[in-house]
């Protein structure tokens, strides 16, 4: 499959995409766990149906240690036992905030709470913005239908 259109080689992408490209840099240098970061990426992919993001999140994640059964399981993490607290919080934002007109009242103060209880305010706000760039990225590849399955670990980084 070709993608509809080459981000790398149009000048208006080339712009626009580097400004944005550095909020996942600064995503990547938070107090927010990196490990954390990538299930998060992968679970709003997977939700999203982004498969150029979930080639990149399970290869970088892999990369950094992770192991395929928490990869494997991550789109079950209710009924998995190998995700922490914390990471069942981030995961259950991660779902609310991705899918967010399934709620009458989007992100309810019981996620929000739950959130609240694991992570402090800078994390909290590193998790609220990975979930809006996730979606926002998920979005540009799918409009323009990003192949996936090539992705290196650390090409993007």
């Amino acid at each position: 499959m070709d993608a509809r259109l080459n981000y790398f080689a149009d000048p208006t992408a080339g712009k626009a995409l580097k400004h944005f490209m550095s909020a996942g840099k600064a995503l990547r240098d938070s107090p927010l766990p990196a490990a954390t970061q990538e299930l998060v990426a992968l679970r709003v992919s997977q939700i999203n149906g982004c498969a150029a993001c979930i080639d990149m999140h399970t290869k970088e994640a892999a990369a950094a240690g992770e192991t395929s059964v928490r990869l494997n399981l991550i789109v079950a993490w209710r009924e998995a036992t190998v995700f922490t607290e914390a990471e069942r919080a981030a995961l259950a934002l991660a779902e609310a905030g991705t899918r967010i007109t399934d709620a009458a009242d989007g992100v309810g103060d019981e996620v929000w709470a739950y959130a609240a209880k694991h992570y402090d305010e800078e994390q909290l706000t590193a998790l609220v913005i990975l979930i809006s760039f996730m979606n926002a990225v998920n979005r540009l590849n799918i409009i323009t239908r990003q192949p996936a399955g090539d992705y290196e670990p650390g090409q993007l980084h």
